[in-house]
């Protein structure tokens, strides 16, 4: 079994993950992901009264663990961007399958089951405003999962080539990977009544989702081309900032996880509703009843 040094492994004095500030315990095998530290509270808020067992923030990562209905469930906070997804990722990976006291590798390890729960902006005329869109794959633009071995082995690669060709993407930027979240999750989750779709995970609100504000775009016409694309029926469905890093690191590790979100903007009819938190709220208590 692998032994982790300080220097990789960094645990707190008080025996909790570096960033996280989670000790093993009070992490449960059933984990839900929301982007903004004050969501945590209001998924929290449908645990079962006098459930919560812990309630720990550090900086933008804010985790409760309580139980709904007698389901054992942490919700952690990860902040904006997948390059807060991979400190999550790794961390309470390593929560689950690593033994803090001797930094060594468990022999027998724990399979999460994680579920993101967000907003996005719909890609497709024909995706209302409040549609809750289940990302059947994630499209990474933001180049995480390059930095770990054997990305291809986990990848749709066919996917990628398309679209690299078809939408001119960038040279200089990170390369796309297109990943699938875990299917028995997805059925479970989406049912008969959410939408399936490919969720690009952009590494930006701005550029990378083709917003134009004082500086022009590198392809002007990118999100044109993003909707007009076609591989293998499949489409593209809509834009989000996680999805990708998460899916991609659980494929790696073992685990279960999948986004769903909320659509709060339709970028091809410019529209968008800020008035989504009720919207938020219904779509929490879904992923609860049926997680």
């Amino acid at each position: 079994m692998k032994t982790f040094p300080t220097s990789q492994l960094i645990i707190n004095e008080d025996g909790s993950a570096f960033h996280l500030h989670l000790k093993p315990e009070f992490l449960a095998d059933k984990i839900i992901l929301v982007g903004d530290q004050d969501r945590v509270n209001m998924v929290a808020s449908f645990f079962d009264e006098g459930s919560i067992e812990c309630d720990v923030q550090s900086r933008e990562f804010h985790t409760i663990t309580g139980k709904y209905h007698g389901k054992r469930i942490s919700c952690i906070s990860t902040g904006i961007g997948t390059d807060n997804c991979d400190i999550v990722m790794n961390e309470i990976d390593a929560l689950a399958n690593i033994d803090f006291a001797t930094r060594t590798e468990k022999a027998v390890k724990r399979q999460l089951e994680i579920i993101r729960i967000g907003t996005c902006g719909g890609m497709q005329e024909d995706i209302p405003l409040g549609t809750f869109l289940v990302s059947q794959k994630s499209i990474g633009f933001d180049g995480v999962l390059a930095f770990y071995a054997n990305r291809d082995q986990i990848a749709d690669v066919g996917f990628e080539n398309a679209l690299v060709d078809y939408i001119h993407y960038p040279e200089k930027a990170a390369r796309p990977y297109v990943v699938a979240a875990n299917e028995e999750l997805v059925d479970r989750i989406a049912r008969n009544d959410m939408m399936r779709g490919c969720t690009i995970a952009a590494n930006g609100f701005y550029g990378p989702q083709g917003r134009v504000l004082r500086i022009d775009l590198a392809v002007p016409d990118i999100n044109e081309r993003i909707s007009d694309f076609r591989y293998e029926r499949q489409r593209i469905t809509n834009y989000e900032m996680e999805g990708s890093c998460i899916a991609g690191l659980a494929l790696h590790m073992g685990h279960k996880a999948m986004t769903v979100c909320c659509v709060i903007a339709q970028r091809k009819v410019e529209a968008a509703n800020t008035d989504y938190k009720p919207r938020i709220k219904e779509l929490v208590q879904t992923v609860l009843d049926r997680f």
